[in-house]
């Protein structure tokens, strides 16, 4: 076999060696990881609620009978289009002690879910502190007052300037501290997130 075929041969032999290494290695995350990360945070989130400083249940010796979560569903972790929103307007909640909380438009949220478009209004915190600048979400959808709390819940999301879409992970929902103790003050979801849809991820109602 003349030497140059045989190099040819050995090339084909590395790289469909390297395919298969790599199909075999690969580091993607599988549903089961994202299964264990979701459970992995709601345990960290009852071992604060239990034993953590700061914790709603610490406050008047209330106390704590563990929470209650929907099953973990992908289907539920969204991929949603942010939409700017030109001249930016100053947006009043009114709070569960009947007081109101200022914030900053900041973007739509847009996504499909159950066949249906839906858009949640993401706004920026105001006030001075260390909470300044960053992100608030809060919601509500089907299952409150059913499910859920009725007042709504809220989502962490990660401010990333420039981006175009951002993720909403429902599996990470979770209840206000005034659905554990009604000495805290709580602002309720803006008109535009009172979702049509049920989201039957995350944190549901606490029944102790």
């Amino acid at each position: 076999m003349k030497s140059s075929k045989l190099i040819v041969i050995i090339l084909i032999v590395s790289v469909a060696g390297f395919v298969i290494y790599s199909l075999q290695n690969n580091t993607t995350p599988t549903n089961e990881d994202y299964v264990e990360f979701i459970q992995q945070e709601r345990a960290e989130m009852e071992k604060f609620m239990k034993d953590g400083v700061g914790s709603p249940f610490s406050k008047d010796s209330i106390v704590f009978e563990g929470l209650k979560f929907f099953p973990v569903d992908a289907r539920y972790r969204i991929k949603a289009k942010l939409k700017p929103i030109e001249g930016k307007k100053v947006v009043v909640l009114a709070t569960s002690d009947s007081k109101e909380q200022k914030y900053l438009e900041y973007a739509f949220a847009e996504f499909e879910l159950d066949g249906i478009t839906n858009q949640l209004l993401i706004l920026e915190v105001m006030e001075m502190g260390p909470q300044r600048g960053k992100l608030f979400l809060a919601f509500s959808d089907e299952t409150s007052g059913r499910e859920t709390y009725g007042a709504g819940r809220y989502l962490d999301v990660k401010k990333i300037p420039a981006a175009k879409s951002v993720e909403l992970d429902f599996n990470l929902a979770y209840n206000p501290y005034c659905a554990y103790n009604d000495k805290y003050s709580c602002p309720f979801p803006p008109k535009e997130n009172l979702l049509k849809v049920a989201i039957r991820a995350g944190e549901m109602s606490y029944h102790p």
